[in-house]
């Protein structure tokens, strides 16, 4: 069974996430800001974290700076799911190491299919 971590300070987002990848047969963790992701990144390799850029504490992009660091997450897929779509912020989460970076508002769909690419 695939893993995925999300990260993200939404509550709505992240139940239809969780559910609908639970759907798909992935054992799904949560965190609600990029600490909490760090703290389970210390116990769990997910195959997949979809993250958010903007939340409480650690923001997404320094979040994924700490995942780069760590040899043990190299196999990640990262995916940056954000409401900041200027092309600077694209651009920067990329060039941080990002697989992919969809924004807000999105498919639950095509996120999925987005994932399941990412992985195979």
């Amino acid at each position: 069974m695939k893993k995925i971590l999300i990260v993200d300070d939404e509550p709505n987002i992240v139940m239809s996430l969780e559910y609908t990848f639970k759907k798909n047969n992935f054992e799904v963790f949560i965190a609600r800001d990029g600490q909490e992701a760090l703290d389970i990144l210390e116990k769990q390799l997910p195959d997949v974290i979809i993250l958010d850029v903007m939340m409480p504490m650690v923001d997404g992009f320094a979040t994924l700076e700490q995942i780069k660091k760590d040899k043990r997450l190299q196999h990640c897929k990262v995916i940056f799911l954000s409401a900041k779509n200027k092309e600077k912020d694209i651009e920067k989460g990329i060039s941080l190491g990002a697989n992919l970076y969809v924004t807000k508002p999105f498919s639950i769909k095509k996120l999925v299919e987005q994932v399941q690419e990412l992985i195979q």
